[in-house]
């Protein structure tokens, strides 16, 4: 029951929607009506509340981490399969919420969380990616994009061979999430952080 109990307990604590649930407490309305639609970070800056953005983007991240810390703690001890199965399940989780409907964000920061959880070097690579290329070209999809690559990368530097496969297979559903965001880079119409809205209101900004 161990596996089954990581599972599920992976999957409720990572179909959390805190980018829905903030921004409908704070009064913003429902962030799947806002800009890009997406329930993650970036969509929740498009509120202009920069700090519901920031506390959405700590705690996708907290559910990744929570959900790998609990399962061990709860069901599997030195196992790293039960970390392995929570954390795709957390993953899986936030990209496909039941709550939503399925239709939730693209990992990112949840993948940030799981990756801390799994071995903090990695993560630490992960971090200086992700906001090195956010502060520098400040194109939130490259920056996501670029961190879920760097963490099989990472892990197979560091030796983690254990979790190479998931962090690989984590980083490619992330890579599939952003295939829009792909189609607009490769068009150059893909729009930068702080940058003025498009006139066209049907065009998205890229999330995480």
């Amino acid at each position: 029951m161990a596996p089954a109990g990581a599972a599920l307990l992976g999957y409720l604590l990572g179909s959390i929607p805190f980018g829905v649930i903030l921004t409908r407490l704070s009064g913003a309305g429902d962030l799947r009506q806002i800009g890009s639609g997406n329930i993650g970070a970036t969509n929740v800056l498009r509120t202009g509340r920069k700090g519901l953005a920031a506390a959405t983007l700590l705690l996708d991240a907290a559910k990744g981490f929570a959900a790998v810390w609990l399962a061990r703690h709860f069901f599997g001890g030195q196992d790293d399969s039960i970390a392995v199965i929570a954390a795709a399940a957390a993953f899986l989780g936030h990209l496909y919420p039941i709550w939503l409907r399925f239709r939730g964000g693209k990992g990112v920061a949840t993948l940030m969380g799981i990756v801390l959880a799994l071995h903090w070097p990695c993560a630490l690579v992960y971090a200086v990616v992700w906001l090195g290329l956010l502060a520098t070209l400040r194109i939130s999809s490259v920056a996501g994009m670029a961190a879920a690559v760097s963490a099989p990368v990472s892990a197979a530097f560091f030796s983690a061979f254990d979790i190479v496969l998931l962090l690989l297979a984590l980083a490619l559903l992330v890579l599939w999430k952003h295939r829009d965001n792909i189609d607009r880079l490769l068009n150059g119409t893909e729009p930068r952080i702080g940058a003025k809205k498009a006139p066209n209101p049907a065009m998205p900004d890229p999330d995480a």
